[in-house]
């Protein structure tokens, strides 16, 4: 057959130019966004054409190639200071006869180099120095999948700890690296080398990694998409406090600088001399082969679901420090090295059908019911779907056969129809998102994809009903929270055995909260209930009407209404009835808000539901008051914190970092999160970590507590 119409192969020059722009903006949706849109594998593939045609063209070699590239740029929030070594990236691949060809190369190779002098390098002209000539090992370490850090210690003291970044230069991220537990602070060892720099992975692991996106859920917060990126972004924190929250571990695989450079022979004798001192690392097996080498990956690999941590592969490297020197490296990777990773189980099945379900959050999300299938070791019935907009832009019908994997090893995700092409595809109905709340039938609204190029595309469904069933178990949870209205008493557990009453102690609502005292006896009556604990969540309900105006507003779980912008909503109106009043006009010039969180504010507060919730709240008796209120004067106020930018940082015994922001801001103050040429003050408790070298960089005043406390005492 004779077509009329060819597409022309692209020239090498334009196709490097768009393998170049596609492996740039996958770095910048990994690494920056936090928002994959690529495997590993084809951004692996994609890398090896692009560094294939640039050696077969040298004439469009660009310094500024992600070929050239070893990683990420240090985030503008840490200070970057240089690695004493590089950081190199590892060549990956898929194939046992790669990993073949690799062995062979460095047996090759190191039998060459026996022949020729020696030079100058890590191991030369030191005494006892281990030779090339001995037998080849190699050590195989399995590949976490998580974030390289480096950590310097100096006399046996964790003094610095600085990411990959571009692999010469990375982020200080020393103040959170100290709050993970599985680093040690201070070598166990009596006398420890002058100075050891350990390289290693901070990683997430699986169980911890599915508790916080339980909770970014319940904060209406989008849950991160694999516990690599949760690891980045808790690493890369500006809050220590989150990161020790998250409980990451470590674990080593690899070195530094060493003083002395004797301070091992090979990579499995160094693993085991810091392990002695107190350091986690990785489980190394010695081989001798490359049948070894396959044996320990293939093995591994048959245990990788055992594990409490994500692992996508295993790292193959030859064991002699000397022979690692002398095999040497490339501009980007180190010869004596190469990874092998596990390619993500996929199997097809049946797409029975697409569900809508009601988040915590009121966001509707598409869930796939499949016919079950055996994968990575569980059976799956179901896989998320992330969004609608997703949904339609991968065409999914109810019957298609649809090849599905598990996102991170953790959570199954359909991948695309596998019968996409068929006739039969053709015939089956388009999957549509609701129109209404599946759970209330309540009105739903668009979450546009803010980062998307075409503004009208979609990420999902939202149902906007704050009353709606599936909703407001959770909401009510958010509501009386320690950092929203601070109930006493009230916590997930006793909020369940109200409502288990089925109605005779009535808690549908936030304003039922305020009138359970109304129903002491019956709770009293409750198991493991008492009068004491009773007579305590009375106490800690009756507290809770005084809160004011911002602290009520950022516990409702309105969208895009936390606790700052609920502060700065309260800053702008003097009351409920003038923020019920504004208009999205007021509401878009505050600062802050956009025309597009201006208009889901706005709806709220002019529906019928948002109306009804403040007036069932004002006839449980809240107040409303607003002491945030600024009418223009506070700019104008004499006192020290009046008009001043302040950053704080460290640990404070006398405040939670809330309370002291709250009470900052109540004196004219603006509280920021990072320290810049525009900050006036910083205020530093124990443990304070960059910002407080960023202030003394740009020579910001800084004070401690001592001075904190005596100026908040004089204002």
């Amino acid at each position: 057959m004779e077509y009329l119409f060819r597409v022309p192969k692209p020239s090498p020059e334009s196709r490097i130019r768009e393998l170049r722009d596609l492996l740039n903006r996958a770095n910048r949706a990994y690494y920056a966004d936090a928002k994959p849109f690529i495997s590993d594998q084809e951004y692996d593939e994609r890398l090896s054409e692009l560094a294939r045609l640039e050696h077969e063209h040298p004439r469009f070699a660009d310094p500024a190639s992600p070929t050239r590239r070893l990683g990420d740029e240090p985030s503008p929030g840490f200070k970057a200071l240089p690695h004493s070594l590089p950081m190199l990236s590892i060549d990956n691949t898929y194939s046992e006869a790669e990993v073949r060809s690799w062995v062979s190369r460095c047996e090759k190779s190191l039998a060459s180099s026996r022949s020729q002098p020696s030079g100058k390098g890590l191991f030369a002209d030191t005494p006892g120095a281990p030779s090339t000539a001995e037998a080849l090992r190699f050590a195989c370490d399995p590949k976490i999948d998580g974030m390289a850090i480096s950590l310097r210690y100096e006399q046996g003291r964790l003094v610095r700890a600085l990411t990959r970044g571009d692999g010469t230069r990375g982020d200080d991220v020393t103040a959170n690296v100290r709050t993970i537990k599985a680093v040690p602070l201070v070598l166990d060892s009596p006398h420890p080398p002058p100075v050891l720099e350990i390289r290693g992975e901070v990683f997430m692991p699986t169980r911890e990694f599915l508790r916080i996106n339980e909770e970014r859920e319940a904060e209406g917060e989008e849950p991160f998409m694999n516990p690599r990126n949760a690891c980045a972004g808790t690493i890369k924190n500006l809050d220590p406090r989150i990161t020790a929250s998250r409980r990451l571990g470590f674990v080593a695989h690899g070195r530094g600088v060493i003083d002395p450079p004797d301070f091992a022979p090979s990579h499995s004798e160094f693993l085991s001399r810091i392990r002695s001192m107190g350091v986690p690392v990785a489980a190394t097996t010695t081989c001798a082969t490359a049948d070894e080498v396959l044996e320990a990956i293939n093995t591994f690999r048959s245990r990788i679901h055992e594990q409490p941590c994500m692992i996508d592969g295993m790292v193959v490297r030859v064991d002699s420090f000397a022979q690692q020197e002398s095999l040497g490296v490339t501009s980007k990777s180190p010869r004596w090295c190469i990874a092998y990773k596990y390619p993500a189980e996929r199997k097809q099945t049946i797409l029975l059908g697409v569900e809508p379900q009601v988040g915590k959050t009121g966001r509707i999300t598409p869930r796939a019911t499949l016919k079950p299938v055996l994968l990575a070791g569980t059976t799956v019935q179901h896989a998320t779907l992330h969004n609608y907009g997703l949904v339609a832009e991968k065409d999914l019908r109810a019957g298609d056969t649809v090849v599905i994997e598990k996102a991170g090893e953790i959570i199954p995700q359909v991948i695309e129809a596998a019968d996409r092409e068929s006739a039969e595809h053709k015939r089956r109905h388009r999957v549509r998102p609701p129109d209404a709340c599946p759970a209330c039938e309540g009105p739903t609204e668009v979450e546009p994809d803010e980062s998307a190029r075409n503004t009208t595309a979609e990420t999902g469904r939202r149902c906007i009903n704050p009353e709606c069933p599936a909703q407001v178990r959770e909401k009510l949870i958010w509501f009386t929270g320690r950092k929203q209205m601070d109930i006493e008493g009230l916590g997930e557990k006793t909020i369940d055995q109200v409502r288990a009453t089925g109605g005779a102690i009535p808690l549908d609502h936030f304003a039922d909260i305020f009138r359970l005292p109304r129903h002491r006896e019956a709770l009293v009556a409750l198991d493991r209930m008492g009068e004491k604990k009773v007579d305590n969540l009375i106490a800690g309900i009756e507290d809770a009407r005084s809160r004011p105006m911002a602290r009520i507003l950022g516990s409702l779980g309105i969208r895009h209404v936390g606790n700052a912008n609920a502060r700065l909503l309260a800053r702008r109106f003097r009351t409920l009835d003038d923020l019920i009043a504004a208009s999205r006009d007021d509401l878009e010039s505050i600062e802050g808000f956009g025309p597009i969180r201006a208009e889901v504010v706005h709806r709220y507060l002019h529906s019928d539901v948002g109306r009804k919730t403040f007036r069932l709240l004002r006839d449980a008796g809240l107040k409303f008051e607003n002491p945030d209120y600024d009418d223009g004067s506070r700019s104008s106020r004499r006192g020290v914190f009046a008009g001043k930018t302040v950053v704080l940082t460290g640990a404070l015994e006398s405040f939670e970092r809330e309370t002291l922001k709250e009470k900052l801001e109540s004196l004219g103050a603006k509280v920021t999160g990072s320290v810049s040429k525009k900050t006036d003050l910083v205020i530093a408790g124990t443990d304070a970590g960059s910002k407080l070298d960023k202030a003394a960089e740009l020579g910001i005043e800084v004070w401690n507590e001592d001075r904190l406390l005596k100026e908040l005492a004089a204002s």
